[in-house]
This record gives structure tokens, sequence and C-alpha cells, in this order.
């Protein structure tokens, strides 16, 4: 009888955290809004590889250690894979060693967005392109100074431009 009862309070705990998760949850798709750049959903699996879309588009997670720039070193800038948009730069970036690259910044305020996530059910940052809204990772308050955010972006959602600058 106490362990009928234990399954269905474990039953229970399951099926509340799934209803508070899809209740919570904030869209299943790329950040919602008006941006400056935007396409049908047709028109952004054309535009990007599978692996892009289902982050991008779907806020997919890439696996860790599974980006070649994880561990790039070379300068230059991270720009939105869906629309070109130059977002983080090699100067900002750190190794974490989570597995994804990641930045203690984006290149301006102006460059990325932010919204709650609750697909953990807790709470979390999503960040997003403020061009294209393409979902491209999260933000964490355990990075380095100057910030002490870790912004800890999909390496797939991002196109590696070498020698590029802010300024360029």
């Amino acid at each position: 009888m106490m362990r009928r009862n234990f399954l269905k309070a474990g039953l229970a705990a399951g099926v509340a955290a799934i209803g508070g998760a899809a209740f919570f949850r904030q869209g299943a798709n790329a950040a919602e809004g008006s941006f400056p750049v935007s396409h049908t959903e047709a028109e952004w699996k054309k535009l990007l590889t599978p692996d892009q879309f289902a982050v991008l588009r779907n806020e997919a997670t890439e696996r860790p250690f599974s980006s070649q720039l994880n561990a790039n070193k070379k300068a230059g800038l991270y720009a939105c894979a869906g629309c070109d948009t130059p977002v983080y730069s090699s100067k900002a970036k750190f190794d974490s060693g989570t597995g994804w690259p990641s930045f203690w910044e984006p290149v301006s305020a102006e460059a990325v967005g932010t919204t709650t996530d609750y697909k953990l059910i807790y709470p979390r940052t999503e960040v997003h392109c403020a061009t294209c809204g393409g979902h491209l990772g999260h933000v964490f308050n355990d990075g380095p100074k100057p910030t002490g955010k870790r912004h800890c972006i999909n390496g797939v959602a991002l196109n590696f431009k070498p020698g590029a600058t802010e300024a360029s």
C-alpha cells in the first residue's frame, strides 16, 4: 500500500512538472516579436542547415564539445548564422569548460536580446539575436570579470569571421 501511494505521488509530481513546463514555456520557436530580418519557416529551412534550423528557430541545444568554435582561439567576430549580424567578439571569449563557446559579453547591448525560458521548469535567461530572433543560447551569472556573465552559445548558431573587428 505504501509503495502504491509513493508511485502515485511520483506520477502526480511528474504530471505537475510537465504541466508547469507547458504553462510557463514562452514559445516553442525563436524569440517572438518583430525583427528586422524575418522569413517564413520554409524560407528559414532553405537558408539554414538542419542543425542550424533546430537551434536558431526551434531552440534546440547542440551536444557539448561538438562545435569547432568551442576551441577556436583566433581573433575575429562571431556572427549569427541566421542573419550574419555580429553578436560576439573573440576579445570576450573564454574557456568555460562547459563544451560550448562562451563569452562574457556581446559586441553591444543592442546585438542580442534576452527572454526568460522555463523549459527546464526553473527560469533561465535565453539569449537571441536582436536582428532575426534566432536562439543563440543562455546567459548565466557564473562568468569571469568584468561582467560575471557567461553567455553559453551554441556554436552551430554562429559563423566565425576571422580578423573582423567591431568597427569593420
